[in-house]
């Protein structure tokens, strides 16, 4: 597991996160290449099943990161965001998972360094933690090909 490198899923509010990362870019600020950075609209819009399908797909952690509370562009989406979070924790946990795979954080568009920080504690703290159980499981679902992936 010394090579372990995980896959990290970031779902970041257009408004404050996403500028927060694209500051940390333009800082130059290092931080792990394993982070996958999805922009949303804002993070009350990251639904539970959201949350928890990045896990099926072969996610070992996953974080959203939204507005400072009290800032959100769209009033409370970020207490939305954050609500969520803790339901699906503790999903994670009944199911084997475990909810510390799953975090929030909040940021305003100034904190570039901030994120940059964050995105090094969270791959320490997933990579103690080792590969997602869903992979580890006997024919547990592995990364999906575009192809492979169902419609509804």
């Amino acid at each position: 597991m010394a090579d372990f490198e995980p896959k990290i899923v970031a779902f970041c509010c257009f408004y404050c996160a996403y500028s927060a990362a694209d500051l940390a870019g333009s800082m130059r600020l290092q931080y792990p290449a394993n982070i996958r950075v999805i922009e949303m609209p804002c993070s009350g819009k990251t639904d539970i099943r959201v949350l928890l399908e990045a896990f099926e797909d072969g996610a070992d952690g996953v974080y959203v990161l939204g507005c400072m509370e009290g800032d959100c562009h769209f009033l409370k989406g970020n207490f939305r965001a954050k609500r969520r979070v803790r339901q699906a924790k503790k999903i994670l946990d009944e199911i084997g998972i475990g909810g510390e795979r799953l975090e929030m954080y909040n940021l305003s568009a100034a904190m570039g360094p901030r994120f940059a920080e964050i995105a090094r504690e969270f791959t320490d703290r997933i990579r103690k933690l080792g590969p997602s159980p869903v992979k580890l499981k006997p024919g547990a679902a592995t990364e999906k090909t575009p192809s492979q992936k169902v419609n509804p």
